[in-house]
């Protein structure tokens, strides 16, 4: 088999505020898995895990403190400018914090930034040159 990023996890703070989140602002079911101690969310051909930071820190063993930007971001990529929009929105008055309102962007599309309660960076984001398959997976 060769190998290939199946889950992401991320070291949150606290569990049902992350599930909470997740579940209801971005409306993701949770997957065969979850429970009090971890949540599982399908995204494709990659499984989403949210696991306390302590204990993901421990496992791993690094410390849990973070500051300042991680280097990294998650994207959800959408089929329309309107669809940006309507997501960004939601997402902060679910409790999302703004990072980027959404944009024109340098490369020719649209996206826009924002945080989860544990200050995680996602873009939102629809390119006109992007394709995707019946799944809804992004074809590159």
């Amino acid at each position: 088999m060769k190998p290939r990023l199946n889950i992401v996890t991320l070291g949150v703070n606290d569990l049902q505020v992350s599930r909470e989140f997740y579940g209801k602002v971005l409306g993701w079911e949770e997957a065969n898995g979850s429970d009090e101690n971890i949540v599982f969310y399908h995204q494709g051909g990659i499984v989403l895990g949210l696991y306390p930071i302590d204990k993901l820190a421990e496992d791993a063993l690094l410390p849990p403190e973070r500051s300042g930007f991680s280097g990294v971001t998650f994207a959800i990529n959408l089929d329309s400018k309107e669809s940006v929009d309507q997501l960004y929105y939601q997402i902060i008055e679910g409790g999302g914090k703004s990072l980027v309102k959404p944009r024109d962007t340098f490369w020719g599309g649209y996206d826009a930034y924002f945080a989860d309660p544990d200050g995680y960076a996602w873009e939102i984001a629809w390119a006109p040159f992007w394709k995707y398959d019946e799944q809804g997976s992004l074809k590159l």
